[in-house]
C-alpha cells in the first residue's frame, strides 16, 4: 500500500482545509470556474475526474472474464449486495437520518441535496481502490479481477436507472439526459479508453509497459482527486464555515451504512461457505464506493456547489479510515474463519 492510499485521509484533510481557505479569500476565482460548463457538466472537473478515473479503467481487464465460471457464488454475491440491496439500504438511511431524525438540524432543499449525494454514492460500487483492500487481506488477485470486471460491465447499465428510480423516490427532479451523459463521460468512454490503452500496453501481456505508464500516471491521479476536494470545499466554503456541524451530519449515516453493509455480506459469505481469500474482498467491494463517479455526477446534476456535491466528498473522508478499519477486522477474524469462511 502506497504513502498515497495509506494516508488518503490526510491528504483529502488538508485537500478541505485549503479548498475552504481559498474559498474565503479568492471567491471571484472560483466563480470563474463555476461558469465554465458544457450541458451542465463543468469542464474544469471534468478534466480532474477523467484524471482520476482513466487510470483505474486501465488497471481492469476483461480477458479475466473467461473465469467468470468458477465460484460463481462469491461472484453472484457481490452483485446482489452492490445492485440489489447496497443502493436501497443507502437511500433508506440517507431519508432516516435527513427526513427524520435529523429534520430540525437541516432545511428541506439541503437534505433533499444530501440525500442525493448518499444515492449517488450508494449506487456506485469500488472499481480501483478494490485491488489495495483485497491484497491486504489476501484475497485471491484473479478473482477480485473477475468482481471488479463485472461490476464495470453491469454500472454501464444499471447506474443511471437506479440512481433516477432512488432520486425520484426520494422526491428529487433528476434530468435524465444529464445523468446519462455523466454516465457515458465518467464510465464508458473512460472504460473504453482504459481498455484500448491496456492493449496497446500489454499486447504481450508481460505487464512491464502497462505497469510503467500507471506508476507514471498514479501522480495525476492524486492531483486530480486532491484538487477536486479543494474546489468542491471552495465552492461550499461559506456553507462549511457557517454550519460545521453539517460535516458531522452527513458522516453519521454514511458510517451506519458502511458497517451495516460490511456485516450483512460477512454474514451471508459465511453462511454460503465461501474461502477466506473470496470472503474477505467480496466484503470490501460490497463495502467501498466508487467515490469519483458519485462526485462527478453529483456535480453534473446538482452543481459544484450542491449539498450532493459536499456529501460524497465527505464520503471519501469518511471511506478510507473506515475501510482500514474493516481490512484489520477481516484479518483478525482470518485464523478463526479460515476452516469455515
Amino acid at each position: 500500500m502506497g504513502l498515497f492510499e495509506r494516508y488518503l485521509t490526510v491528504w483529502v484533510f488538508l485537500a478541505i482545509i485549503a479548498g475552504v481557505l481559498f474559498g474565503s479569500y479568492f471567491t471571484g476565482f472560483f466563480e470563474l470556474v463555476a461558469a465554465l460548463e458544457i450541458a451542465h457538466v463543468n469542464i474544469v472537473v471534468a478534466m480532474l475526474i477523467w484524471v482520476m478515473i482513466y487510470p483505474m479503467m486501465t488497471q481492469v481487464d476483461f480477458s479475466s472474464l473467461k473465469e467468470i465460471g468458477t465460484k460463481p457464488q462469491g461472484l453472484i454475491l457481490t452483485c446482489v449486495i452492490n445492485w440489489l440491496i447496497k443502493p436501497f439500504s443507502m437511500a433508506f438511511v440517507a431519508w432516516l437520518f435527513f427526513r427524520v431524525l435529523f429534520v430540525d438540524l437541516v432545511d428541506p432543499q439541503s437534505a433533499g441535496e444530501y440525500i442525493a449525494g448518499m444515492i449517488l454514492l450508494g449506487v456506485a460500487p469500488c472499481t480501483a481502490m478494490v485491488f489495495v483492500w483485497s491484497q491486504l487481506t489476501k484475497g485471491d488477485p484473479n478473482y477480485t479481477l473477475v468482481q471488479v470486471s463485472v461490476n464495470d460491465i453491469i454500472m454501464i447499465f444499471a447506474f443511471a436507472p437506479i440512481a433516477a428510480f432512488l432520486l425520484g423516490v426520494s422526491d428529487i427532479s433528476v434530468p435524465w439526459q444529464t445523468l446519462l451523459l455523466s454516465v457515458c463521460l465518467y464510465v464508458l468512454l473512460p472504460l473504453v479508453a482504459g481498455i484500448f490503452t491496456r492493449q496497446l500496453l500489454d499486447s504481450q501481456d508481460d505487464h512491464t509497459r502497462l505497469d510503467r505508464f500507471l506508476a507514471l500516471m498514479k501522480p495525476w491521479s492524486i492531483s486530480g482527486l486532491l484538487l477536486t476536494v479543494v474546489l468542491l470545499f471552495g465552492f461550499q466554503a461559506s456553507t462549511i464555515l457557517s454550519e460545521p456541524l453539517i460535516i458531522f451530519l452527513i458522516a453519521i449515516p454514511l458510517l451506519l451504512q458502511t458497517y451495516g453493509i460490511f456485516f450483512i455480506t460477512l454474514f451471508v459469505a459465511y453462511l454460503l461457505k465461501l474461502p477466506h481469500r473470496i470472503a474477505g474482498p467480496a466484503c470490501l467491494i460490497a463495502t467501498s464506493n466508487f467515490f469519483e463517479l458519485a462526485v462527478a455526477v453529483a456535480i453534473s446534476l446538482f452543481g459544484l456547489n450542491s449539498g450532493a456535491s459536499l456529501a460524497t466528498v465527505v464520503g471519501v473522508l469518511v471511506e478510507v479510515p473506515v475501510m482500514l478499519s474493516l481490512v484489520a477486522l477481516i484479518n483478525k477474524l482470518r485464523p478463526k474463519l479460515e476452516g469455515k469462511l
